[in-house]
């Protein structure tokens, strides 16, 4: 039992700390092309070569977080789902 509130207690700093890092900077550099724009490669004898533009990141060198991708598409469904229009036939 004493072990379980200081987890808690962690769980809930990264989180909130993630979500201030999203929040404050939404996009992050592309993983795959590490900010670039372009995929970086190798030929056969391990020389850098400047490859194709990246295909994840379209080029940009950035993505979207994942935190911050979730929290639009949550505010998304829920701007969806709260319509206020009135249904036909009702006063």
């Amino acid at each position: 039992m004493p072990l379980i509130l200081p987890a808690i207690a962690c769980l809930i700093l990264v989180t909130i700390g993630y979500g201030g890092l999203c929040a404050a900077s939404p996009f992050g550099t592309c993983r795959k092309c590490n900010g670039f724009g372009f995929a970086t490669t190798t030929d056969r004898k391990g020389r850098p070569k400047r490859g194709k533009s990246c295909r994840r990141c379209k080029a940009t060198g950035k993505r979207i977080r994942a935190g911050r991708w979730l929290y639009n598409r949550a505010l998304r469904i829920y701007r969806e789902g709260a319509d206020t229009s009135r249904p036909e036939g009702t006063r």
